[in-house]
């Protein structure tokens, strides 16, 4: 099986713009491509890791890698798929969240002799002249075209300022760099970038005569449409210290029924002949699909001792032999302390598990919380504090989610 064909066996291609030449390209490693990653967060998410193995799956197939910090284009911001604007980020934040998506993405990509490269655009976008831009590629543009791109529909609706407007002709205008800089011939992302991507070839076909080319992955989404990768209106991270190993093992082990080998399809490297021998599986055996969907992806993240400390952890909390040494934890603040209890309620809120004393009161009131095995239905109940400074207490919160708080 050619890399493309295995590529359209995951599940992985949502469009691109001339199947016979990418074909050509990825399954020949003649490709030298790049995806975009901007800087808002200081970690890559469980959004980004589909984008992560396409690279892998690429390179491996000899391909060369370019992953392009958005350094510039961050400083603007994406509207794509979003209803509001981004927040404003200083040049020092960015640099920042750059630094840290470089150390992240060393786990997936080789970039040791040439294999890849890493760049960030704003070493050309921040020094553009304005007017000299305008009369470079302004012309490549329609406004009529882009006011019915996808990416901006949404925005269009609440208002769409001037400064996201120019988005689209930043992001063609990195290609259309690289292509002459670096012999970037093909741009892949996310299928909600279509319309960006679209301008990149358009740019690079109209001002130099030549051809490049666009394919974008399908977005991972569960069952009910909603994207993968957010649990409680929070980002599944890449990061230990944002999501732990454990955490990120549970989210992938507790994914829908319906989900499970669409994801080990698309996001793990197994090979496809043992997945569709999976696809038969129903009842316990789906459960077993998720502890391999879990263990392989936090394998991939955190390597495998942590992938082997997290999957013990989960088997041991659903025995009942509870594994507290690679439990997510907690240390609360001893300023919580007040005659010789912690709040349950400001214990919850301090180690994320409810956004709020009211979220949580509501979740306690439910009965969707047990503390050391014991349900608790008094959203007034305190926890010892002398417990909690010598061997700390677990929260329970709904079917599987652990956490232990200690002082």
């Amino acid at each position: 099986m050619t890399l493309y064909d295995e590529l359209v066996a995951r599940g992985l291609i949502a469009q691109v713009t001339d199947e016979p030449e990418i074909r050509d390209l990825i399954n020949n490693g003649k490709a030298t491509f790049y995806i975009g990653f901007d800087c808002t967060a200081d970690s890559l998410t469980a959004g980004h890791f589909m984008a992560l193995t396409l690279m892998k799956r690429m390179q491996m197939a000899g391909n060369k890698p370019i992953a392009l910090i958005g350094g510039g284009t961050t400083m603007i911001g994406d509207p794509s798929g979003r209803t509001d604007m981004r927040k404003m980020l200083t040049r020092e934040e960015i640099d920042h969240n750059a630094q840290c998506f470089k150390r992240q993405m060393e786990r997936f990509i080789d970039f040791s002799d040439g294999k890849a490269l890493m760049l960030n655009n704003a070493d050309w976008l921040l020094n553009l002249n304005y007017v000299k831009l305008l009369r470079e590629v302004g012309a490549c543009f329609s406004v009529n075209n882009m006011l019915r791109a996808e990416c901006y529909k949404q925005r269009m609706e609440k208002g769409l300022s001037f400064l996201e407007f120019n988005y689209m002709i930043m992001q063609s205008y990195d290609f259309y760099h690289m292509f002459q800089e670096y012999g970037c011939n093909m741009q892949c992302g996310g299928d909600d970038q279509w319309s960006n991507m679209l301008g990149g070839t358009e740019l690079i076909r109209r001002k130099l005569g030549k051809d490049a080319y666009a394919l974008t992955i399908t977005l991972l989404t569960d069952s009910q449409g909603k994207k993968m990768g957010k649990t409680a209106g929070n980002a599944v991270w890449l990061d230990p210290n944002k999501t732990s190993p454990f955490e990120f093992y549970q989210y992938w082990r507790n994914v829908g029924d319906a989900d499970v080998l669409k994801c080990i399809r698309m996001l793990t490297f197994l090979p496809l002949e043992q997945i569709d021998e999976m696809d038969h599986w129903e009842g316990e055996q789906l459960n077993k699909a998720k502890e391999i969907l879990a263990y392989e992806l936090t394998s991939l993240v955190h390597g495998k001792e942590e992938a082997e400390k997290a999957q013990q952890t989960a088997r041991s909390l659903f025995s009942g032999a509870a594994d507290h040494e690679n439990m997510p934890c907690t240390t609360l603040d001893a300023a919580l302390v007040k005659d010789g209890k912690v709040g349950l309620l400001a214990a919850m809120v301090a180690a994320k598990l409810c956004g709020s004393n009211r979220e949580a009161r509501q979740l306690v009131q439910q009965g969707g919380v047990l503390v050391d095995g014991e349900k608790v239905t008094d959203p007034t109940t305190g926890l010892d504090a002398a417990k909690l400074q010598s061997e700390g207490i677990v929260i329970k919160k709904g079917k599987k989610t652990y956490h232990k708080v200690q002082l």
